[in-house]
């Protein structure tokens, strides 16, 4: 029996309900957070409240704070006894009347559940989406709003064409990301992944590697990805290789891999 955090309390999974006039359920107004669990411990919480906190300011919705998030996140993690896994922080903008404008008075329906689980490594296919585009104009571009619908969509393209992820491009034609991960191209011996004006999501395992200067941010088009010593997909759940892209072998020196893994603590796991 898994307990998850819901407005305020522990519960278990299967009492937990949400109303059918939740936001978040009818118009997708909220934002996610997905927090990997090492050891027992939540990883880069700062960097995950933050970016919450900039979703927050965005859309005009109120969100938990560092301290709440750390609280309803050793609670969870302790009572689940999730040594290996995940956390993911859902905040909605709760109940409201028909129509797209919220409610003046907004309470917010926060919840948040565990899963236990291994670190993903491996390596994918990718197609390039034909479906989808990323609007690097979007204001929503680099936050974790619950509308997923474009990454879906392109997913289930991915699918039908036998591959494991989908390369999703700007309306620039240039590399913004894939549908869960941050691109990392190995080009020249440096590791690049695409500029947050190209329209990539603001991943915290993103922010971790330019911080920490392993990798640099640069415009990407297609015909560099293809080119490139190696290829790359993380998140905060895991890293992936690439070893095709619509349906050419792509270069395997992973030269990079260890420091990669290493940063973002999957040495162990590979």
């Amino acid at each position: 029996m898994m307990w998850v955090w819901l407005n305020g309390q522990l519960c278990r999974a299967e009492a937990a309900h949400v109303p059918l006039t939740d936001r978040g359920l009818t118009l997708g107004d909220g934002l996610f957070e997905t927090i990997r669990v090492y050891k027992g411990q939540p990883l880069r919480m700062a960097s995950h409240a933050r970016r919450l906190q900039a979703g927050g300011q965005i859309l005009g919705l109120p969100v938990p704070d560092q301290a709440s998030m750390h609280g309803m996140a050793a609670e969870l993690v302790a009572v689940n006894k999730v040594h290996n896994g995940s956390l993911r922080l859902t905040v909605t903008r709760g109940s409201g009347p028909r129509g797209l404008l919220p409610p003046a008075q907004v309470q917010p329906t926060v919840f948040m559940t565990a899963s236990p689980g291994m670190p993903t490594y491996k390596a994918v296919t990718l197609i390039t989406s034909r479906l989808v585009r990323q609007d690097e104009q979007s204001v929503l571009c680099g936050i974790k709003t619950l509308n997923y619908l474009p990454f879906i969509v392109a997913r289930q393209e991915a699918a039908r064409c036998g591959a494991e992820e989908a390369l999703i491009l700007n309306t620039q034609g240039r590399v913004a990301e894939t549908t869960i991960s941050t691109v990392i191209v190995q080009q020249g011996g440096a590791l690049l992944t695409p500029a947050s004006k190209e329209g990539a999501l603001l991943g915290v395992a993103r922010g971790l590697l330019l911080q920490t200067g392993i990798a640099h941010e640069a415009c990407i088009d297609p015909t560099q990805l293809m080119q490139a010593e190696a290829v790359y997909l993380v998140n905060s759940l895991g890293l992936r290789t690439v070893s095709a892209c619509d349906g050419t072998s792509l270069a395997q020196n992973l030269a990079k891999l260890p420091q990669l893994a290493a940063a973002l603590a999957l040495e162990e796991f590979l």
